[in-house]
């Protein structure tokens, strides 16, 4: 396998891990705990992926085509949730800018990694698009574990190895670790 299809299937196996990590985590979450705050300059759960939605959208419809910014995204409204807001419509957001993702990125052919995009008008090849983009979800994926965690609290299960149990793993490598049910 050639470098840019070996590139192009390590990203599309991180953008799966971590919708992956990000649907374990919320759901251990109770419907309110979605709008949770931890204070005034946080952002919940709902408003992350919000964001991450409005982001995936203008980044990855007609990726190799047009900015990655595109001029119908108001990213500011990006972080307001209305009190009509529910559960369904935070998993909607989720499941359809997943959606728009991984059909862009499962389209896409080694040729096309050294292609040029723009993102916000600045060119980006498009392996440096997509890594713009997989560190920007693992950040916000991380800050949806973090909440949910810490919202969990006692009743959270690790999406990881536990803790105190790094030496079992260790004696079985070749099993990879389920997180608990």
């Amino acid at each position: 396998m050639d470098a840019a299809a070996h590139y192009l299937e390590e990203a599309r196996r991180q953008f799966r891990g971590h919708k992956r990590m990000g649907e374990n985590a919320m759901a251990q979450l109770r419907d309110e705990d979605f709008f949770v705050t931890l204070d005034p300059e946080s952002n919940s759960v709902a408003v992350l992926v919000k964001h991450l939605a409005g982001n995936m959208r203008s980044r990855f419809t007609d990726f190799l085509t047009s900015d990655g910014e595109k001029p119908d995204r108001f990213r500011d409204r990006e972080f307001e949730i209305t009190p009509s807001t529910t559960r369904a419509d935070v998993m909607k957001w989720w499941d359809d800018g997943w959606a728009i993702v991984l059909s862009t990125i499962e389209s896409l052919k080694p040729e096309d990694v050294m292609r040029t995009v723009t993102v916000r008008s600045e060119p980006h090849t498009v392996l440096q698009a997509i890594n713009r983009q997989i560190a920007h979800y693992a950040q916000h994926t991380g800050q949806i574990v973090f909440l949910a965690k810490h919202l969990r609290s006692s009743e959270w299960k690790t999406l990881s190895i536990p803790r105190g149990k790094s030496e079992d793993y260790k004696t079985a490598p070749t099993k990879p670790y389920k997180p608990q049910a």
